[in-house]
């Protein structure tokens, strides 16, 4: 049996923290800034910072499985 929660999560998480798609932290000219499709040096090291604080919440402190087969 395969363990696909770690890449579900992973995947999920990469398109919603991807910035600028649906929001983006620190905007150019406001805090938050929604649909732009732009992006800042600044806005990549905080949703990073975001996505690897979610990643680790979903993966290690629940321990999110998804077993196939």
């Amino acid at each position: 049996m395969a363990d696909w929660g770690p890449v579900v999560i992973a995947v999920v998480l990469f398109v919603l923290l991807t910035p600028g798609l649906l929001f983006q932290i620190p905007g150019r000219d406001r805090v938050v800034e929604f649909g732009n499709m732009q992006t800042s040096a600044a806005s990549i090291m905080v949703h990073a910072i975001i996505y690897f604080g979610l990643i680790t919440i979903f993966l290690v402190a629940i321990g999110v499985h998804i077993y196939t087969g």
